[in-house]
């Protein structure tokens, strides 16, 4: 199990859902956050010398995955949430040690 935070523009937050329905990846978390630009790739987004970029609103998924479906959401997600502009986002994968369904205390795989 693996899971999988993805920061997109909340521009894209729709279509990447549908995108994920269509692979049968439904079950997410969805929260509103703030992301920096990052330097490296454009600074004219200073205010000056010196000055620290701008937060700019993204979404974040948090999206619990068994391992075969892993690849197809990293694809899916990075594909939609393109738009080939400075601040598109960053998917970072983690390991999930355990995952347990509350309401019927199903545990492991089965449970995401």
């Amino acid at each position: 199990m693996k899971l999988v935070l993805a920061i997109i523009q909340p521009t894209k937050l729709v279509a990447v859902r549908e995108a994920l329905e269509k692979i049968a990846v439904t079950r997410m978390t969805i929260g509103d956050v703030q992301d920096y630009v990052n330097l490296d790739q454009e600074d004219e987004f200073l205010d000056g010398p010196g000055r620290r970029p701008p937060l700019l609103r993204k979404v974040v998924l948090e999206i619990f995955v068994n391992d075969d479906f892993l690849e197809r959401t990293l694809e899916v997600i990075a594909n939609v949430a393109r738009t080939d502009d400075i601040g598109d986002g960053s998917i970072f994968v983690m390991p999930a040690a355990e995952a347990i369904r509350i309401n019927d205390r199903v545990k492991g795989p089965e449970a995401v």
